[in-house]
């Protein structure tokens, strides 16, 4: 079932779950989060980078509706770090169903010109918007980036900013960072932070750089306030792991895809599997049957 990201967050928002955000790499990923979503039946976002669509060819969005539309299990398209407006309107044109726009980077005022221009067009389409304030740290090699310093999201420029923009969902910098964390750092949530910018908004909140991070850190960053944790190397790393071991095995005639992937996916479905289960996200499909029966309910009356 193919729905928005806010359709998607706010009912997450509203149950006290967050939803993993999923980049899709490849088919065989998405075959590996399609399987876990189904087995848990927890709802998810497939999130593909700009570097990922180009990779995997415009066409791959065709298989992604295919797979939302034959599933009850709900699913949001999402852009994740759209760096231009015509990135956006492209992801759109494909069929997305939620985008983000990332002018973190730029000065505030800056930031808030580019995203409204982005809800403007977006809104317009139905599509559902995210935008982020703060800067997320970058570990090393991934498509996602980011910067060596974390700059910290001000609570009240936060309020400010979703006032402004009238985003849907806010990517926050408390302490993550893209990748997966060096043996020398441990990674710290500044939970504080995200306890006042909660209190400040009320759109849900988004977690990038969720990989590595203490398990106990992430439940408690979904009690305080987010909805949506961006989850890429973890999932990753499970798969390509096991494809190494199996490149690496005794085998030098292997060579055959579905000889190959079948248990890189089986490790990876393992990864989505902990993630909906730490989450809270495992058997909340649900939730979207009763709240689409509700809105029913509230037109008929």
């Amino acid at each position: 079932m193919l729905i928005t990201g806010k359709e998607m967050l706010d009912v997450a928002k509203a149950n006290k779950f967050a939803v993993p955000a999923f980049n899709a790499g490849s088919g065989q990923l998405l075959t590996a989060v399609m399987e876990s979503a189904e087995e848990k039946q927890a709802p998810f976002i497939m999130a593909i980078h700009p570097l990922e669509l180009e990779f995997l060819r415009d066409s791959f969005i065709s298989q992604v509706i295919y797979e939302c539309n034959h599933t009850k299990v709900p699913i949001a398209i999402h852009l994740d770090h759209g760096a231009t407006i015509e990135q956006v309107i492209h992801a759109i044109k494909l069929g997305f169903t939620s985008v983000m726009i990332d002018s973190s980077h730029l000065s505030f005022e800056e930031n808030i010109k580019t995203t409204k221009k982005v809800v403007e067009i977006a809104h317009a389409e139905g599509v559902s918007v995210e935008a982020e304030l703060g800067t997320i740290g970058d570990t090393g090699n991934t498509v996602e980036g980011g910067v060596s310093e974390v700059i910290y999201t001000d609570p009240d420029v936060a309020e400010e900013f979703v006032s402004r923009t009238n985003i849907d969902s806010l990517a926050i910098a408390i302490g993550t960072a893209h990748g997966i964390y060096p043996k020398d750092i441990k990674p710290q949530l500044r939970l504080d932070i995200l306890e006042e910018i909660s209190k400040a908004t009320e759109i849900p909140l988004v977690l990038h750089g969720g990989s590595s991070n203490p398990d106990r850190e992430v439940m408690e960053s979904i009690r305080l306030g987010i909805a949506k944790i961006n989850i890429s190397s973890d999932i990753k790393i499970s798969f390509t792991n096991k494809l190494r071991e199996i490149l690496n095995g005794d085998n030098l005639e292997i060579r055959e895809p579905n000889v190959i992937f079948p248990d890189c996916i089986v490790e990876a479905r393992k990864t989505a599997n902990h993630k909906f289960d730490i989450f809270n996200t495992t058997n909340k499909a649900k939730c979207f049957s009763l709240n689409y029966s509700e809105k029913l309910l509230g037109e008929l009356v």
